[in-house]
């Protein structure tokens, strides 16, 4: 194994990864390091091996991530993927439904629905991961991911699994923090949904497939983007105020407002440059700020440094993504 980490790992180890591959938007610059786990067990031997201080970023399906063109100077964990195996998803003896962090979220909705449960259904609408779902306490639709979240596995920077309760958390709008130990990441999670009769398949296959035409419809799908941009402010629609403030559609670079969701930001020809896309984020929180005196909240992540990765590091632990 390269880096002198322990032979006995059995997921697989690269160097300056770029990030642009793993992302949504398809542009940003390299991680110093990537790791792609086996299991939880082969992730936990990873995380015994990092260096004190090691910034670290959990990645799932990098559909709510940015990456400055300077990289990430740190370690990313892949949780989804081929060569990476977060992604164990089972029905419990207790009515529980146990998902790991790599699960795609759509997938957690069909399995839900394929096991007569109600009200998994709008998972299906979040272009993500369970693990990107818990950190962010991810919805749409009326749904909100951590209203269904009974309790949740969390693991330490030296490997060691503790099961926390909803309790332990700070839950709010796309909010999450934990109240007991910063510096834990989500590995899974265990679910109670509704349960119903056998109809009820039928029932949530249908509002699946419904849910998933209105996102079809409304969202650019065919260019790469990251979803919805900001949250919501209390009582209006962030795309409403973008498109108010007459942004919609407004290029910078190779950056550009959709055409058709003005809180969506596209890279249409694959061109355009993280710090194009981070500028086009600050260009619509000012353009807003000053029309309608509101403050737009990003809803996706940024992280990476502007320039070329410089080698500090920090114990931050950033949610998986």
């Amino acid at each position: 194994m390269a880096d002198g980490l322990p032979a006995d790992l059995r997921g697989q180890l690269q160097a300056h990864e770029p990030m642009a591959r793993h992302v949504s938007w398809r542009t940003g610059g390299a991680a110093r390091r990537a790791y792609f786990p086996r299991d939880k067990d082969d992730l936990a031997a990873f995380m015994r091996t990092l260096p004190p201080g090691e910034r670290l970023l959990m990645v799932g399906l990098g559909s709510n991530l940015l990456v400055r063109d300077g990289g990430f100077d740190g370690t990313v964990v892949f949780t989804h993927g081929a060569l990476a195996g977060l992604s164990h998803i089972a029905l419990e003896s207790d009515g529980t439904v146990y998902a790991e962090a790599g699960v795609a979220t759509p997938k957690l909705a069909r399995f839900a629905a394929n096991h007569a449960l109600l009200e998994a259904e709008f998972f299906a609408g979040i272009p993500g991961t369970v693990g990107g779902a818990l950190a962010m306490n991810a919805g749409c639709h009326g749904g909100e991911t951590w209203r269904y979240v009974e309790r949740v596995l969390m693991m330490g920077r030296h490997g060691e699994c503790v099961v926390r309760r909803v309790e332990d958390f700070e839950i709010a709008y796309r909010h999450v923090r934990p109240l007991v130990a910063a510096d834990e990441i989500f590995i899974a999670a265990w679910f109670r949904f509704l349960p119903g009769v056998d109809s009820a398949q039928e029932v949530a296959r249908k509002r699946i497939r419904e849910l998933l035409a209105r996102r079809i419809a409304t969202q650019p799908l065919g260019l790469p983007n990251a979803g919805s941009v900001f949250r919501n402010p209390p009582g209006d629609f962030a795309a409403r105020l973008i498109e108010a403030a007459g942004l919609k559609g407004r290029r910078l670079g190779g950056a550009q407002v959709s055409e058709l969701h003005a809180n969506f930001i596209v890279n249409p020809e694959g061109k355009a440059t993280a710090n194009e896309i981070e500028m086009l984020i600050r260009k619509i929180q000012a353009d807003v700020a000053e029309k309608f005196s509101v403050q737009l909240v990003p809803e996706v992540r940024i992280v990476g440094d502007e320039g070329v990765a410089e080698h500090v590091f920090t114990s931050k632990t950033v949610g998986e993504i």
